[in-house]
């Protein structure tokens, strides 16, 4: 059987099983969890998984909620699926959590590529594995098994996001995400306030030494930011006070840049009011992406075949930030995104996106995510060479 023929193949495995897939991608949706929470979604995926002969790890890398699901050849071609199943909290009914970036429907996809492929095993050589990724929202645990050695043995990886545009030259930015901490003195601000250190003036004195070098940054650099602690009450100096930031740009190197001035913004709001700084890294810093041009190309080719044209050109479209960007630095990885065909247009992270993320237009783009991954994935199967490039 030659390459198109397998395929057809697996386009005839994927249409017998999209009912299967449709559940996945609905269960999640329907019991979602915030990252770090995500007990009975991985559960369910990594029992769902098991039903189609795959070895899993649970808990893996010490991560509760992420699993290793596996199933082929040692030593042959390793192709890595990235399961995500994290909700966003605030975004479901009564305030509770919803699946407002669709990880309902990244974990179906991933599952599906993974399940058909393991259907046509006897075809090629190689592993298939699905690696479950908690808290992409929030903590960023692909970045712990980045560090933790999970991809080392991985030849390539796969992953698509559902989006406002059908695009294979992603961009996703690298950042830091930083607390700043200051403890001043408390005293009345009526009868003594010059025995007061006032915590919250170096919190302000922050935010505004960071707007003074917004002027003096790259188009591409992001700093927004929260104060998270700001006092108790009107009438006492506030001595404690805190301000959280998300700092960003293109490029990690750059980024290391950027995030040392907007630390000598707090040290210097230190300075100026005698508040004593303390500062920390509250979640993972997150790597900006690198799409592998071989896989690019790869990639647009299967969609193509199954339906999905209209590609924007030049890595335009929105920029987040990721940890899949960690993978991307330590192995080959195609990150794709499918655009809905929906009208009026919603967005990632708006509430409106809650409507469409498990609706027929997204399984109708889940399929044809999942033949367009298991065809990639077959060329790099059957096709050693085209691997070492």
């Amino acid at each position: 059987m030659n390459l198109d023929e397998l395929k057809d193949l697996s386009c005839s495995i994927e249409e017998e099983l999209k009912e299967e897939f449709e559940k996945v991608s609905d269960f999640i949706f329907n019991n979602p969890e915030l990252g770090g929470e995500e007990y009975v979604s991985s559960k369910y995926l990594a029992d769902k998984i098991k039903e189609y002969g795959f070895k899993v790890t649970m808990p893996y890398c010490d991560i509760d909620t992420a699993f290793r699901a596996e199933l082929g050849d040692e030593g042959e071609t390793t192709i890595a699926f990235l399961a995500e199943y994290d909700a966003l909290p605030g975004y479901g009914e009564n305030n509770e959590a919803g699946h407002a970036c669709g990880h309902n429907w990244i974990a179906a996809g991933t599952l599906g590529a993974s399940v058909v492929l393991s259907k046509l095993k006897k075809y090629f050589n190689g592993k298939v594995v699905l690696i479950g990724t908690p808290a992409e929202e929030t903590i960023g645990y692909k970045c712990n098994l980045v560090n933790m050695g999970a991809f080392d043995d991985i030849d390539a990886v796969f992953q698509m996001h559902l989006e406002a545009y059908n695009n294979v030259n992603c961009k996703a930015l690298a950042m830091d995400s930083l607390e700043f901490t200051f403890e001043g003195v408390a005293a009345h601000a009526a009868s003594h306030p010059h025995m007061g250190v006032n915590a919250l003036d170096a919190v302000n004195l922050t935010f505004a030494g960071i707007n003074a070098i917004r002027q003096h940054v790259k188009s591409d650099v992001r700093i927004h930011g929260i104060i998270s602690d700001g006092g108790q009450v009107p009438n006492i100096v506030p001595d404690k006070a805190a301000c959280k930031f998300y700092i960003r740009a293109l490029d990690r190197n750059y980024l290391n840049e950027i995030t040392s001035k907007v630390i000598n913004c707090a040290k210097g709001a230190e300075l100026m009011t005698g508040a004593k700084l303390s500062y920390r890294n509250f979640e993972n810093s997150f790597d900006n992406i690198v799409n592998h041009p071989k896989l690019q190309k790869i990639m647009k080719k299967n969609l193509e075949r199954v339906g999905v044209i209209d590609f924007i050109e030049g890595g335009d479209g929105p920029t987040g930030s990721t940890d899949i960007g960690n993978v991307s630095q330590v192995c080959p990885t195609m990150y794709t995104e499918l655009k809905l065909d929906i009208n009026p247009m919603s967005y990632v992270h708006e509430k409106e996106f809650l409507h469409h993320v498990n609706s027929k237009e997204a399984y109708d783009k889940l399929h044809k995510s999942i033949k367009a991954m298991v065809g990639a994935s077959l060329e790099l199967y059957l096709d050693k060479e085209l691997l070492k490039k």
